[in-house]
């Protein structure tokens, strides 16, 4: 059965760090692409970072520089290692595995930053 399951959440310092993991079925994570999002509340979820079955990554304006998202194949598990946090990156964390008319989604992991 297809699954994603979001991990790696948590409480943390500002400029502290994280690594969220996210571990997807053998059909998900073989997808054209996986991403992280978040949604922090009254906000609209956004994209973080993406990376493509190729290995081609795209990070959003935010995060770039800070954050790294990886893949290992033998695990079928997407990570995003969170340097340098803010407290404006506070929010729930999406796993999502996607085709262009396909798509799944994770349960979401909180992160909070905060002193």
């Amino acid at each position: 059965q297809v699954q994603l399951v979001e991990s790696g959440g948590g409480l943390v310092q500002p400029g502290g760090s994280l690594r969220l993991s996210c571990a997807a079925s053998r059909s998900i994570f073989r997808s054209d692409y996986m991403g992280w999002y978040r949604q922090a509340p009254g906000n609209q979820r956004e994209l973080v970072a993406q990376i493509s079955s190729d290995g081609t990554t795209n990070y959003a304006d935010s995060v770039k520089g800070r954050f790294t998202i990886s893949k290992d194949n033998a695990k079928n598990t997407v990570y995003l290692q969170m340097n340098s946090l803010k407290p404006e990156d506070t929010a729930v964390y999406y796993c999502k595995g996607a085709w262009s008319r396909l798509a799944y989604w994770g349960q979401g992991t909180q992160v909070t930053v905060s002193s």
